[in-house]
């Protein structure tokens, strides 16, 4: 798949006070993503951002801009096609390095010799200089996911990705996962990943591209994860709460539901979208302002 790089410039006059350029670089990512740009790098002045080159729309990347929520900061761009490289070697050298979360999962590539040990070893092959799962969101979510009981459930990751997620909900314990993602770079890389773990329970993954209307012969699930952003959140939780295993015998847990994605400021919208379906909020976890959030059914 082609992809274009675009080079987000963010400036900042007096009204902008002290937010920073990390803090505006994040709004601009989650801006973006609903238009369809799936990855993004640190930039000195910015950030740059990846899309799919036919995903690829300047009217609608204007629009999105163009009434930026910060006081006192502009933002500018460029777009150029992404120049042939070696990206696991540029990964290697610049950005994509293991990480461990909670000291109980590692994430590291096929080109890592040299990586901490933990319990539980997800090996990933990103192909491309993106898609490595390293936000924060996604550490918030496998954290989540390092704590709940998955024996036994079957289980959605909604907007894979990578498929890093699905991946650690199986090595806990998940009978089954559907894993969608709408880009089908993503699908294809979330199965090229599934089939690098040295777990057997990792063969218990389906594999989707396309959106949430894919929920409607699917399920029910025990456990539901969707680490997209606020909008698409709000507009496809309706269909997440369908499809939630419902419980009636008063034995077994509630089925749950984890979302990630968005800022603390948005948890408000989101909890009164859940309670309005009978999803009761049970608690939230933040990473710089980058929230994560699990719901119960009731």
């Amino acid at each position: 798949m082609k992809y274009t790089e675009v080079t987000f410039v963010i400036a900042r006059n007096e009204a902008a006070g002290d937010v920073s350029i990390e803090t505006a670089a994040d709004i601009v990512a989650a801006l973006t993503a609903g238009i369809g740009f799936d990855s993004f790098v640190p930039a000195p002045d910015g950030v740059l951002g990846y899309i799919p080159t036919e995903q690829y729309d300047e009217d609608a990347l204007r629009a999105v801009l163009a009434d930026f929520p910060l006081p006192g900061t502009t933002v500018t761009f460029a777009a150029a096609p992404m120049e042939d490289k070696d990206w696991n070697a540029e990964w290697e050298r610049n950005f994509f390095q293991p990480i461990v979360v909670d000291g109980r999962a590692v994430v590291h590539s096929t080109f890592h010799a040299d990586y901490p040990q933990a319990e539980y070893d997800i090996v990933i092959n990103p192909q491309m200089a993106f898609g490595t799962g390293h936000h924060q969101t996604t550490r918030l979510m496998m954290s989540y996911i390092l704590d709940a009981d998955f024996s036994g459930k079957d289980i959605l990751d909604m907007g894979c990705g990578t498929g890093i997620l699905a991946i650690l909900a199986c090595m806990r314990g998940a009978r089954h996962a559907d894993a969608i993602d709408i880009d089908q770079w993503c699908a294809d890389n979330t199965r090229d990943n599934i089939a690098l773990q040295d777990k057997a329970e990792c063969l218990n993954i389906s594999v989707f591209c396309g959106d949430a209307s894919l929920l409607t012969d699917r399920g029910p699930y025990d456990v539901i994860i969707a680490n997209i952003n606020r909008n698409i959140l709000l507009a496809d939780m309706p269909r997440y709460a369908a499809r939630l295993r419902r419980h009636v015998d008063g034995q077994s847990a509630p089925s749950r539901l984890f979302i990630s994605g968005f800022y603390l400021a948005d948890l408000p919208l989101l909890r009164d979208k859940a309670a309005s379906l009978g999803l009761r909020y049970v608690s939230h976890r933040t990473d710089n302002d980058w929230t994560a959030a699990e719901f119960v059914l009731e």
